[in-house]
């Protein structure tokens, strides 16, 4: 069974400290990784040998492939390689699952089994969707996104999904909502969060946009990543992917999309309002307080130290399509 929790009010100076010391603990973590390589991070902590965890790893990439299926012509060629499979499927970031980057086998544990999500506030045609529903209704395509995270690393994924404007056609928000908000999955019986954090956690974890912003051309629903169908640790089984926009505003597992008036609270910036904000644009010109943003590591093969380094683009690089929604 589906719980999701409301969010409560964290605007006292007490919460705000201890979310600070949750977070360094968090960073203090992953720069212990440095000099160890992917497949050492990916393995080292799941309690298995490596050639057993490599055979689950695999196992949980495996997922049903997703036909028809055409590469929209907008977004297929990058200056990048498309990042591995393997390396995509086992560097991740899942907040309710643990603070590290390996925990695509604690992912495993998301029941996706008869998947509802609901579509609600202030629209005309509210509608619980499932998955079959889904696919016939929306257009299915692939995109080829260059994927950013606010920590300054990225990639070049390959995601199967729907433009999030279809959404908005279908249900038809009234002149009142200006804004919408994600709402992830969360059992708390199932999902322990990090191991490590000081104080209550704002759960179930939430990420909102303006209207304007959801109903712009590179906003996407994803159902699938190569080919097929979301793994578990990808945010299975449909997440929200903005480009434009640091990795974290895109919730994964959604269980509610909810058309508001007014702006809503979401899981970082309410943990954390100076580290994450509501937009969270990339802009190489705008420091995240703990180290700049003007570059970014590309994941690869080998030792973190050896990522080839990159110029971060405003927008990610994709002005072209967004640059007019902030003039």
């Amino acid at each position: 069974m589906m719980i999701i929790r409301n969010p409560k009010p964290w605007h006292n100076e007490r919460s705000q400290i201890t979310s600070k010391r949750l977070y360094l603990k968090r960073r203090h973590f992953l720069k212990s990784l440095i000099g160890v390589g992917i497949g050492a991070t990916a393995f080292s902590l799941t309690g298995c040998t490596q050639s057993e965890s490599e055979q689950a790893l695999k196992a949980s990439l495996k997922r049903p492939k997703i036909s028809p299926l055409s590469t929209n012509p907008n977004f297929s060629n990058l200056e990048r390689p498309i990042t591995d499979e393997k390396l995509a499927g086992s560097y991740n970031n899942f907040y309710e699952f643990g603070g590290n980057k390996s925990i695509w086998l604690k992912a495993q544990d998301l029941p996706t089994e008869d998947w509802k999500v609901e579509v609600t506030g202030l629209v005309k045609n509210p509608k619980t969707y499932d998955l079959d529903e889904i696919k016939k209704q929306f257009p299915i395509e692939e995109r080829i996104y260059r994927f950013r995270c606010v920590e300054a690393w990225s990639m070049v994924l390959p995601w199967v999904g729907f433009p999030m404007k279809a959404l908005i056609k279908a249900v038809e928000p009234t002149s009142k909502a200006k804004f919408v908000r994600f709402t992830s999955f969360y059992d708390e019986k199932i999902m322990p969060g990090p191991t490590f954090h000081f104080g209550e956690l704002p759960w179930p974890y939430t990420e909102s946009l303006r209207l304007d912003e959801m109903a712009n051309e590179l906003a996407f629903f994803a159902i699938g990543i190569y080919g097929e169908e979301l793994p578990k640790q990808h945010g299975a089984p449909l997440r929200a992917v903005l480009p434009w926009k640091y990795g974290f505003k895109g919730a994964k597992s959604i269980a509610k999309v909810e058309f508001l008036a007014e702006q809503p609270a979401t899981y970082w910036n309410t943990l954390m309002p100076n580290e994450y904000g509501l937009i969270a644009n990339v802009n190489p010109e705008v420091p995240h307080p703990r180290w700049s943003q003007a570059t970014e590591n590309f994941i690869s093969e080998g030792p973190d130290l050896s990522w080839e380094i990159k110029e971060t683009q405003l927008y990610n690089g994709y002005g072209e399509y967004v640059a007019n929604l902030y003039s």
